[in-house]
């Protein structure tokens, strides 16, 4: 069970990023050209927050049939939080990922309930982008975290 969830959440990342840049130029580019907010927008918002609750859903699972999930904290005298590695799957990455999880669901929530089209281009466009931002920084590039392949086979 844990290869293919770690497989399936591998893969399933690059959906959270195209539906995250592409939700991102859509309100950007209504905001600047103060375009209605259309169905595709709101479509791509939904995709985007969707595909990071399938992330967070896949993620959590992960996080305890892992053996550098909730498990690493069965260790003796609190290795996890010593080791780099092990505390940045163990805590960073979880914390940072519901946090983006939360921005980019209040970030829809915001947008939505705006009464003018181009404030909730705007609002999108600001939620969604802190919310991936967070997710590019806590995704294991190998640059400032562990490093993971890009694609799992």
């Amino acid at each position: 069970m844990y290869p293919t969830l770690l497989l399936i959440h591998s893969w399933s990342r690059w959906l959270v990023l195209v539906f995250g840049l592409i939700a991102i130029f859509r309100a950007f580019s209504g905001w600047q050209n103060r375009s209605p907010f259309t169905g595709a927008d709101n479509g791509m918002g939904a995709s985007f927050v969707g595909s990071m609750h399938l992330q967070l859903l896949l993620g959590l699972i992960l996080y305890f049939v892992s053996p550098v999930g909730a498990k690493a904290f069965e260790t003796a005298g609190g290795a996890v939080m010593k080791d780099a590695t092990s505390r940045f799957f163990a805590m960073e990455h979880l914390v940072g990922m519901i946090l983006a999880v939360i921005i980019a669901q209040v970030g829809r929530i915001v947008s939505k309930k705006a009464a003018d089209p181009v404030l909730k281009h705007k609002k999108a466009f600001i939620w969604f982008s802190v919310a991936l931002v967070i997710v590019l920084l806590m995704i294991p590039w190998g640059i400032w975290n562990p490093e993971r392949p890009l694609f799992r086979f």
